[in-house]
């Protein structure tokens, strides 16, 4: 630490060697002239506090929850109810009948349909109109047309000048007129170049600087430096009889009458039209057959089919009689229904077991714990005010340092505790490092003898 402190006092002491040469632009504010000013090392000012950190950010966690299940009893349904067909065969008998072999019966025969050749007058187009173009008629005529509008423009009218006596009255001095030639006013004036300033002047350190180098006690003094001025002459125009433009010129308006030119042109006398003309209809000759009698169908009578036998009968009889031959039949066997199929319909229960699930109880899900923030308390220095050799100072100028004010301050700082030698009136190495000390304990600006120092001291 005493090696930071030794090196930080180097680097101030290389700063205010570099600072005590005022650069142009950097000087004291609110200077009053008479006065010497100079710059001095500031020390830094630094204060102690005490902060919480946060060593851990606050945060929150996610915790799940496992779902919960039961075990239940209950009975399902293996095989719904449901109903099925049950066929039931039909019953039959045998009977004896006698049928017809082949009933009487008819058929439809297709009669053609009968055409004839007839010829006939066909529309093939028509009838319409159509347009046709007129064209148009023109003629041509001749006029006269304006090419260029009547118009104006600005002719510049040269500037005249006369020559005035007029009495100038300036800050600084007077003025006074010199007449030239006719038409011109010639007007002299002294003028301004530069106001009366104030500049600072660099003094040479004396013998009562606290440092063992004098540029480390450079002194500025502000001196004031008078005005300056410079006699310029000018000429002044007359004021103009027209317009005036935004450079002093003078400007009147001259009419441009307007430009005429004959030109021939064609113009349309008879604008293009339509006349409408009838298309006629067309035909054409067209053979084609037509029917005359459409197609039908007849009903055509089948008699019965009969079937020829041959029996024996009686040629001669012993007597004569007559014998009846009965119709012939043939039997037939077959099944009749005697009671027509059905079906019924038949009852099947469900069928049902009972088991053992496991069901959800309580579903998994998550909760989320927040995790403060963790802080730890720390002790810090800052930076209240920034020190270094960036202030002016009002200093006792070189040439009113004298033998009496010097020893005043080394009274000063024996009454102060502070060890300045003996009182010689000589501001010598201990004078000098007693005063420093003094500054440094105090805040007080370090490296001048100046009036805050002097104020505290007790001096006036």
């Amino acid at each position: 630490m005493k090696r930071v402190n030794l090196l930080l006092s180097a680097i101030a002491m290389v700063l205010f060697s570099v600072s005590a040469i005022a650069q142009p632009g950097d000087t004291p504010p609110d200077a009053e002239p008479g006065k010497c000013y100079a710059k001095c090392m500031i020390p830094d000012e630094y204060e102690t506090y005490t902060e919480q950190v946060m060593t851990k950010a606050a945060s929150s966690r996610t915790e799940v929850i496992p779902a919960e299940y039961e075990t239940v009893t209950e009975t399902v349904e293996t095989k719904a109810a449901s109903t099925r067909i049950v066929t039931i065969p039909a019953e039959y008998e045998t009977v004896t009948e006698t049928i017809e072999t082949k009933a009487a019966s008819t058929r439809l025969e297709a009669v053609p349909a009968v055409y004839e050749t007839v010829t006939e007058q066909v529309l093939v187009k028509e009838a319409s109109s159509r347009l046709v173009p007129v064209a148009a008629e023109y003629e041509t005529v001749t006029e006269t047309v304006e090419t260029k509008a009547a118009s104006t423009r600005l002719v510049a009218v040269p500037a005249e000048y006369e020559t005035v006596t007029e009495t100038y009255e300036s800050d600084a001095a007077s003025s006074r007129i010199i007449p030239v030639d006719p038409g011109f006013t010639t007007e002299t004036e002294t003028i301004e170049t530069a106001p009366a300033t104030t500049k600072w002047v660099r003094r040479k350190a004396d013998r009562n600087c606290l440092s063992a180098d004098p540029n480390d006690c450079l002194v500025w003094c502000l001196v004031e430096v008078p005005a300056t001025y410079q006699t310029v002459t000018r000429r002044v125009p007359k004021p103009c009889e027209f317009q005036t433009a935004s450079d002093g010129s003078c400007f009147r308006e001259e009419a441009i009458p307007a430009k005429m030119a004959t030109r021939t042109r064609r113009v349309l006398k008879t604008p293009a039209s339509t006349r409408e003309v009838e298309v006629p209809a067309e035909y054409s000759t067209q053979t084609r057959r037509v029917l005359k009698t459409p197609a039908s169908v007849q009903e055509v009578e089948i008699p019965a089919v009969y079937e020829t036998r041959t029996y024996r009968k009686l040629v001669t009889p012993a007597t004569s009689r007559t014998i009846e031959i009965p119709a012939e039949y043939s039997t037939q066997t077959r099944r009749v229904v005697k009671a027509e199929a059905k079906t019924e319909v038949v009852e099947i229960p469900a069928e049902y077991k009972t088991i053992s699930r496991r069901v959800l109880k309580s579903a998994a899900s998550t909760r989320t714990i927040d995790v403060p923030s963790e802080y730890k308390t720390v002790t810090r220095r800052r930076l209240v005010k920034q020190g270094g050799f960036t202030e002016w100072r009002e200093v006792i100028c070189p040439a009113d340092v004298t033998a009496a004010t010097v020893r005043q301050v080394q009274q000063a700082l024996r009454d102060a505790g502070y060890d300045p030698g003996p009182l010689d009136n000589i501001m010598g190495a201990r004078t000098k490092a007693a005063l420093v000390k003094y500054q440094r304990d105090n805040g007080l600006p370090v490296g001048q003898l100046d009036l805050e120092t002097l104020r505290a001291l007790g001096l006036r």
